[in-house]
């Protein structure tokens, strides 16, 4: 039975992440639509003068110091009667496992995309991710305050490179200090934009018909002629906008501006919440699960540690995907078996906390326990919804990490079984050749940098990093140890992982290769399958 309440919550709510390739503009965007959305009323930037407040997204030690987005944090708003849940993700090219399991929990994502360097390394690679769930996808092409590649060559590319419609909704008047405003494709309309200092309130706009001389006086002659130019050959060659194909991810409206002056992050915002669409029904291990299910039912998508180092929490980050969450609402943790009360519900922005009595589907809740919660864990009314949302990535590095200081043993151990438990990097044991300590992989070293800071600042502990020459990582499907035993390669490894899978490690490509040739029976998985809870 479809609960007409939970369907009218859930239809205006909308969740979703912001994606770039590092220094695209992704966290000051973050910040530029909190302004719009009202939810805060000075936009800081971690490139901004130091005078000014940090960011609101950026809000661990380790990101203020560097400059760069290391832990995803959930930022929640609303606006013109839309409930926004903004995943901010990691930007750096070396942190990227958690972004990966961020975007299972959106709905849809903005890519954004420097207007002066066009599609990069990391931005192809978190666009391959959208592109497997079928994704919506909304791009921004950023910096155009600043001198831009060719418009329509920036068109091509997006289309080229990633395989991807685009239709741009609007298109800017110049770029770099001839920048100085966009026109509305569908409504035919002017915005020009005046730029105030550092971009901390929204920028002045005034609307005006295209041949108001009010917009020629205020553009050079050649920028307005190559504008004019520029608009009749997209007129002629992008063909038509196609709202199923934006829902399917295969076409992507392309919105133009400059997030760092304000300039088209309002008309971003709007055309986000005009041609998306709420919370859709979620895949569970026994079939679909509809966003108006009566029953509650939530995923886990990520584990935070001591985000309040005074107590030494941790915040379970869920994604509601069914029902109403009411506080002290008791769920069965599907993993376990166990039944759990959910009272420490929390919103989170940055550091800040407020308490949720409710949520509903599309919502992202934050809540402070101490219950064996991981990563992937399913948290339902109904013990027959299971979801598989959360798939495993192959690590690129290895490595273990050893205790500094004798005397600091405990505090390391502690905080090792802390931090790992977030998931910062995969731990395995190896079995051949023969180690008692854990292995450690991550997607790039920049990880095990996160992990010693976070020892040493949350918990004391000195750390010494060992790493390991393997390069790839794959899971093994359907064989014992000891049938991998005698066809191991030379400078192959063998172990298991927390979840007691067969993994084997090889040093290059070439090794990987030349295993499958000789052993094709073997069949080796760059994610491994979904576990069935134990319990069932």
């Amino acid at each position: 039975m479809i609960d007409p309440a939970i369907a009218s919550e859930t239809a205006r709510r909308r969740t979703f992440a912001i994606i770039s390739h590092p220094d695209a503009g992704k966290t000051t965007l973050t910040e530029k639509l909190l302004l719009y959305g009202g939810a805060i009323g000075l936009a800081g930037s971690v490139t901004a003068n130091k005078r000014q407040r940090d960011t609101s997204s950026d809000w661990m030690e380790l990101e203020k110091k560097r400059g760069i987005s290391i832990s995803s944090t959930v930022l929640q708003f609303d606006f013109d009667g839309f409930r926004l849940n903004l995943l901010d993700t990691p930007g750096h090219k070396d942190f990227s496992e958690d972004t990966y399991r961020v975007l299972m929990a959106v709905d849809a994502v903005v890519m954004v995309i420097d207007a002066g360097k066009g599609i990069e390394t990391q931005t192809r690679k978190l666009f391959e991710i959208c592109r497997k769930r079928g994704i919506p996808i909304f791009t921004f092409m950023n910096k155009l305050d600043r001198p831009s590649r060719p418009l329509l060559g920036l068109m091509d590319e997006l289309e080229n490179v990633l395989n991807l419609k685009a239709y741009p909704i609007n298109w800017p008047l110049g770029s770099g200090p001839d920048f100085k405003g966009v026109y509305d494709r569908g409504l035919k309309q002017v915005h020009m934009f005046e730029r105030l200092a550092k971009g901390a309130y929204r920028a002045p706009v005034s609307v005006h018909d295209l041949n108001d001389p009010f917009v020629k006086d205020n553009l050079h002659e050649s920028v307005y002629k190559e504008f004019i130019e520029e608009l009749e050959i997209l007129d002629a060659t992008q063909g038509t906008f196609d709202l199923k194909q934006v829902l399917t991810g295969k076409q992507t409206p392309v919105f133009f501006g400059s997030a760092a002056n304000n300039f088209g992050v309002e008309l971003l915002l709007k055309g986000f919440l005009e041609y998306s669409t709420g919370p859709s029904p979620r895949n569970s291990l026994n079939g679909l699960v509809p966003v108006a299910h009566p029953h509650f039912s939530a995923f886990v998508f990520k584990v935070q540690t001591n985000m309040n180092p005074m107590h030494r929490d941790k915040v379970v980050f869920v994604r509601i995907c069914s029902g109403k969450f009411m506080r002290n609402i008791v769920v069965k943790h599907a993993r376990t078996g166990e039944d759990i009360k959910l009272s420490d519900s929390h919103n989170i922005f940055g550091r800040d906390r407020e308490i949720v009595n409710e949520a509903y589907p599309g919502d992202i809740v934050g809540f402070v326990t101490k219950n064996d919660l991981k990563i992937g864990d399913t948290i339902t009314e109904d013990p027959n919804i299971v979801y598989g949302e959360i798939p495993r990535f192959a690590p690129e590095s290895f490595a273990f990490l050893e205790n500094a200081v004798p005397s600091g043993y405990k505090a390391f151990r502690k905080g090792m079984d802390h931090l790992l438990a977030e998931n910062i990097v995969q731990a395995f044991q190896l079995k051949t050749p023969k180690n008692s300590m854990p292995l450690l992989g991550a997607v790039g070293p920049l990880q095990y940098e996160v992990l010693q800071y976070r020892l040493k600042d949350e918990y004391g502990a000195e750390s010494n990093l060992n790493p390991m020459p393997w390069k790839i990582l794959r899971w093994v499907e359907s064989h014992s140890e000891f049938q991998l035993l005698p066809i191991l390669p030379s400078g192959a490894g063998l172990a298991i992982d927390d979840q007691e899978r067969q993994v084997m490690l090889f040093p290059t490509d070439w090794s990987l290769k030349y295993f499958k040739e000789l052993h094709p029976t073997v069949v080796l998985l760059d994610s491994p399958s979904v576990i069935i809870p134990r319990y069932n």
